[in-house]
C-alpha cells in the first residue's frame, strides 16, 4: 500500500512539473551561474554585438576604437564576458592594464561605455538583478581600464 501511495505521489508531482513546464518557460535556478542566467554564448554574443554597435554610434568614445579590430574585439569581449560570469570560457587576451596601457581613458570615457553597454542590457531586457551582476564585474574592471 504504502509503495503505492509513493507512487502516486511521484506520478502526481511528474505530472505537475511537466504541466508546469509547458505553461511557463523554464527559468534558470537561482544557484546558476551569471552566464547561464544571461543566456549563455548566443545572448552573449547578441549583447556585445549590440553593445559594440552602441559604442560605435556613441561619438563620446567611438574614436577610441578607430585601431581596434572590431571581429578581435567582439571575440575577446564576448570571451571575457562569459569567463567573468562564470561560463565555459578561459579568457586568452590581455589583462586590462596592458590591453588599455597608454590609452589614457578618462572616467567619462568609461562611463560612456557603460551607458552603451545599458541601452544593450535594456534592449535585450535583462534583469536587474543580472544586469547589476554584470555591471558589478565591469566595475571592478575601472581601475585597470581608467587612466592607463
Amino acid at each position: 500500500m504504502f509503495k503505492r501511495m509513493m507512487l502516486a505521489v511521484v506520478a502526481l508531482a511528474a505530472l505537475l512539473a511537466f504541466a508546469g513546464c509547458a505553461m511557463e518557460p523554464m527559468k534558470p535556478a537561482p544557484d546558476q551561474s551569471l552566464y547561464l542566467h544571461l543566456g549563455g554564448d548566443d545572448a552573449i554574443d547578441a549583447l556585445v554585438d549590440d553593445a559594440v554597435g552602441n559604442i560605435a554610434a556613441d561619438t563620446r568614445i567611438n574614436r577610441r576604437f578607430d585601431s581596434a579590430v572590431i571581429p578581435e574585439l567582439k571575440s575577446n569581449l564576448v570571451e571575457l564576458t562569459c569567463a567573468d560570469t562564470s561560463g565555459p570560457c578561459t579568457y586568452a587576451g590581455r589583462n586590462m592594464s596592458d590591453a588599455h596601457a597608454g590609452m589614457n581613458i578618462r572616467d567619462d570615457e568609461f562611463d560612456a561605455l557603460v551607458e552603451d553597454l545599458v541601452k544593450s542590457l535594456d534592449k535585450f531586457k535583462v534583469p536587474d538583478r543580472e544586469k547589476g551582476e554584470l555591471l558589478a564585474i565591469l566595475g571592478r574592471l575601472r581601475n585597470a581600464i581608467v587612466g592607463h
